[in-house]
């Protein structure tokens, strides 16, 4: 499953110019979506319908399909009114963050630690999730639409894993975050998670799968990877990094809190489009 995280990592600029024939079909899933409300114009810009075009390789019927289905979820579940205070309890586990650097390209991290989730309800940790690609779509540098993942799986057992849970949080990702993860590397899965994955791999999209990356500590395609995607002195020890200061909570929390002011900002452009 090896992938020139590089070539996708600069692709994904270049992806984001649109020519004239891809602005022709932007307007036509705008013909095909009818009226929206405020929020929804937000939403809805060239580059966030050139994303579901793309995923549906630029198919104006299924594009328009998937994104209307986004706009439903979003109504529905108002991923942009999430609040600090609604996912403090579980974000302090530290099992899902979104670290303060960024890779060379300046795509935004959220690492995972599968091993720390601590018996939370699995509709928190979806809420949660949520909450954080929010977070880190609203911190996109201009012309970048990925994201990396990094997973930390340093003492999972195979009951820190749900699997319905990780196909629910595969379903969001395909299909009202298309085109927004650049990279997931899965560092030291240990081998008991190899036929969890492999029940896992139906349910992912073949582009999605290629971005997935199984790393491990002793392995030196490895390390030369991270060192080419990363600033060493920024990434964490626990993916070979030299910064050992770990998870603070109460750092973590400023940040967010901070952030919320952005996410309210962007949102807010809505009372001036319409």
């Amino acid at each position: 499953m090896s992938v020139d995280l590089n070539k996708t990592a600069s692709n994904s600029h270049d992806k984001m110019a649109i020519s004239a024939e891809q602005q022709a079909k932007i307007i036509e899933v705008r013909g095909l979506i009818g009226p929206l409300s405020d929020k929804e114009s937000v939403y809805c810009s060239d580059a966030s319908i050139s994303r579901y075009l793309r995923a549906r390789n630029w198919n104006v019927k299924k594009a328009a399909q998937m994104l209307k289905q986004s706009l439903k979820w979003r109504k529905e579940y108002k991923p942009q009114e999430i609040r600090w205070e609604e996912v403090a309890a579980v974000a302090e586990k530290g099992m899902l963050y979104r670290p303060n650097y960024s890779d060379k390209y300046g795509r935004p991290v959220i690492v995972m630690r599968p091993c720390n989730k601590k018996s939370t309800p699995a509709q928190d940790m979806i809420k949660y999730f949520v909450y954080c690609m929010e977070n880190a779509i609203i911190n996109l540098p201009p012309h970048e639409e990925q994201l990396a993942w990094l997973i930390d799986f340093q003492g999972v057992k195979m009951s820190d894993v749900s699997f319905k849970t990780s196909r629910e949080t595969v379903h969001i990702l395909q299909e009202y975050y298309p085109k927004h993860l650049g990279l997931a590397m899965l560092y030291k899965a240990p081998r008991i998670f190899q036929p969890f994955f492999s029940m896992l791999r139906p349910f992912l999209e073949t582009e999605l799968y290629n971005k997935v990356k199984f790393g491990y500590s002793d392995d030196h395609n490895t390390k030369k990877m991270l060192e080419d995607l990363f600033d060493m002195d920024k990434l964490e020890s626990a993916f070979g990094g030299n910064d050992d200061t770990g998870f603070d909570m109460n750092k973590y929390a400023e940040r967010m809190k901070e952030d919320e002011n952005k996410i309210l900002s962007f949102w807010t452009q809505a009372k001036s489009v319409s």
